[in-house]
């Protein structure tokens, strides 16, 4: 009996020791996964470039979907839990999260976030370019991305301040770095120098919002736009008046709608002119996963062909 009950004891610690190993096992892999940088950025784009430098070293989680705006927004409660678990929270700046209703300034507080210390503005080495309309002079446009060299800058800072929080990876993040930004510097120059052989006259970009003065600036174009930023008041009669203004004033062949706001007022546009709508272009937000302009890289160049196809004409 004694040998029987000895046995019994001897089998159940057995036993007892593997499910403890496996279950230790278990804690030590999930506590790997957890070391893990985990990063939350406000919207795709950026999304995207933070996959690009840290490939599979961080988490990600975008809080403004994609096809959604992401000047007003309201997170959610996932986006709060997010946030508040975020090692580093990058978002664009330049007002776009934190202009209107400032809803990216109430969901850092609540998540007791702080600039500088896990709150980066990925814009932080851009020259802003400023509104236009009257009262908006001092506020900064945030497009900044369209142009390409302002998305390399966003790059180089996100690979930095991964650098710093993540030392042990730091040689990768720079390797990846190094190539995207290569290939985004190549994309620069060929849009610098794609509208040349189009007259002058017909470089007329014609979009929904204001939303392409920086790319406008980068490659040599004019923008013409019904409202200058997202707002309320969208397709007003005077600002129809004005661009139309600016459309008899030019040669221009073709008109743009983005893939983020209705195509209500173009349509009015393209009706009163007798203009037709060439293509749906980027904004905010890359498209769909696994559709063109899924990628940073993809929409920016989406865009150039795009639009240097509409200005001439092109079906």
């Amino acid at each position: 009996m004694i040998k029987k009950l000895s046995a019994a004891i001897i089998a159940l610690l057995v036993v007892g020791g593997g499910i403890f190993a496996f279950v230790n096992g278990r804690g030590d892999q999930k506590s790997e996964e957890n070391q893990k940088l985990k990063v939350v950025t406000t919207n795709s784009i950026l999304e995207d470039m933070v996959n690009q430098v840290a490939g599979d070293d961080v988490d990600v989680y975008s809080i403004v979907k994609r096809g959604t705006d992401p000047h007003a927004y309201d997170p959610t409660t996932d986006d709060i839990a997010e946030a508040t678990d975020a090692d580093v929270l990058f978002h664009n700046g330049l007002n776009l999260e934190t202009g209107g209703s400032g809803w990216f300034n109430k969901l850092t507080d609540t998540a007791n976030k702080h600039d500088g210390k896990e709150v980066f503005a990925v814009s932080k080495n851009v020259k802003p370019l400023y509104l236009t309309a009257a009262g908006k002079e001092n506020e900064t446009d945030p497009h900044a991305w369209l142009d390409i060299s302002n998305g390399v800058k966003y790059v180089k800072l996100i690979n930095s301040v991964l650098k710093d929080k993540d030392p042990d990876n730091a040689k990768d993040y720079q390797k990846r770095t190094d190539a995207y930004v290569e290939k985004l510097e190549k994309l620069h120059k060929e849009a610098q120098n794609k509208f040349s052989d189009i007259p002058e006259e017909q470089r007329l970009l014609v979009t929904s919002e204001g939303a392409f003065k920086y790319f406008s600036k980068a490659y040599g174009i004019k923008p013409a736009y019904i409202w200058e930023i997202n707002t309320e008041s969208q397709g007003t009669p005077e600002q129809m008046k004005q661009v139309l203004a600016k459309i008899d004033q030019s040669e221009a062949k073709s008109l743009f709608v983005e893939t983020s706001v209705s195509p209500k007022s173009m349509n009015k546009v393209s009706k009163e002119t007798g203009l037709p709508i060439h293509s749906k272009i980027f904004t905010d937000s890359l498209a769909k996963k696994g559709t063109q302009g899924d990628t940073y890289y993809d929409m920016v160049k989406w865009n150039i062909d795009k639009i240097h196809d509409g200005m001439l004409g092109k079906e």
